[in-house]
């Protein structure tokens, strides 16, 4: 008896998984030509109430309503500087982060600039600024370690006298139990108040050694944007993303933000990526929006929901009134199966979210073979064990036929990869 499968595998433009080509919201989208922003290539971005700050490599500017105002107009300091990261915190004082002039502190009427501790601490080039649980100030200096400043003393921080993995510091992050996670060119150191601990690709599931970006979400998680993809540790285990096995659009991931939804928006070399950190994404990039085309470095919410990113070379842009879709099932045509000489019983399951295809047999092992409609083998797979999973996402899609030799005989499978 003959028996028929036709399995339509069916990914939203030829992505696996619950991709959405964003289209909701509005853009807006600042830049030199269209606004008094101060520059195009930004690098530091933080919301505070109804403000909007932004920092580039030639200075920093405000947003309030609809007027730019630049800042260098009350800080010559500020005047064609690189402002790397901005920080407002809980008394509502803006810490400016830069290349030349260490950390700026501005409470709206007076400037702190720390000279002298720029100078004997070496801390030009700040990349971070982060506040811990008791208030004490952790900065991040590029090629300079971590400097710890309480409102009183200033301690520093090296591989020279610690054991933080490189002085190449790039983003800084406080869990919950008040510990210091480093992200660095060399993997993530993490200190206590006592002791460090370091996960390095070596020691670990991390998928790559330079770490641009951390974000620990409500449930103590830590997220990190490496130069390989997105990973996952609970402290425990770890899991990774990347543009293999998931709608990611670059595996380089310069910056992550965690929004009032919880909801991940990992800022990327081609494009932003909105993830709720199980299975559903949607993908934002020059192609499906306005989103400006190149590399984006930051990302950052507001308090009316709107969501920010700054680019390299092309301004900054706004999402307004995004809603995440809800997941939908993918689409599966009804199963029938073509038998060949064989008494193997094969049964086909998809998981289009993960990319890949599960066969399942009664044999201890198989050949697989993909032969494409033209009478070509595309893909082989030996000695393949029973629930294996085999990749598809980088298949060209059409008619194949799925040939599984055991022990037993060949059996023949059909599919239409749509």
């Amino acid at each position: 008896m003959t028996k028929r499968i036709i399995i339509g595998l069916m990914g939203l433009m030829g992505l696996l998984g619950n991709m959405a080509i964003a289209q909701n919201g509005v853009w807006t989208v600042y830049d030199t030509r269209t606004s008094d922003i101060c520059g195009n290539n930004i690098s530091a971005i933080t919301a505070d109430d109804n403000l909007l700050w932004a920092g580039s490599y030639q200075g920093l500017c405000r947003l309030k309503g609809n007027t730019w105002t630049d800042y260098a107009m009350f800080n010559e300091k500020l005047k064609g500087q690189s402002v790397n990261c901005l920080m407002v915190d809980k008394r509502g004082i803006l810490w400016i982060g830069t290349d030349d002039y260490g950390v700026i502190e501005w409470d709206g009427t007076t400037w702190q600039e720390h000279s002298e501790e720029t100078r004997r601490l070496k801390m030009k080039f700040v990349k971070e600024i982060v506040i811990d649980k008791d208030e004490v100030v952790w900065i991040g200096v590029t090629l300079g370690g971590i400097v710890r400043y309480d409102g009183r003393s200033w301690e520093k921080f090296t591989p020279d006298d610690c054991e933080l993995l490189s002085d190449f510091v790039l983003d800084l992050a406080v869990d919950r139990s008040n510990r210091k996670w480093i992200t660095t060119n060399a993997g993530v150191s993490v200190y206590d108040g006592t002791r460090w601990y370091s996960y390095t690709p070596f020691n670990s599931e991390l998928p790559d050694a330079i770490v641009p970006a951390i974000v620990i979400d409500q449930n103590d998680v830590k997220w990190f944007g490496t130069l390989s993809g997105l990973a996952r540790f609970d402290g425990r285990s770890w899991k990774v993303w990347n543009t293999k096995n998931s709608p990611l659009p670059s595996n380089q991931v310069n910056d992550i933000a965690i929004d009032g939804d919880g909801l991940l928006w990992l800022a990327t070399n081609d494009g932003v990526a909105v993830f709720d950190g199980e299975d559903n994404w949607v993908v934002f990039t020059s192609k499906n929006c306005k989103l400006p085309a190149g590399n984006t470095y930051k990302v950052c919410h507001d308090s009316y929901g709107n969501h920010w990113f700054g680019n390299d070379n092309r301004g900054l842009a706004k999402l307004s009134g995004f809603t995440m879709p809800a997941k939908s099932s993918p689409s599966v045509d009804t199963p029938t199966y073509n038998d060949g000489p064989s008494d193997e019983n094969v049964r086909i399951q998809p998981n289009l979210e993960e990319g890949y295809i599960t066969l399942t047999i009664e044999s201890p092992s198989a050949t697989v073979t993909f032969t494409n409609k033209d009478g070509k083998v595309v893909k082989t797979v030996e000695n393949y064990v029973s629930g294996k999973k085999i990749k598809i996402n980088k298949m060209p899609k059409g008619m194949y036929t799925v040939g599984v030799k055991t022990i037993r005989g060949e059996k023949k499978i059909k599919f239409n990869l749509k």
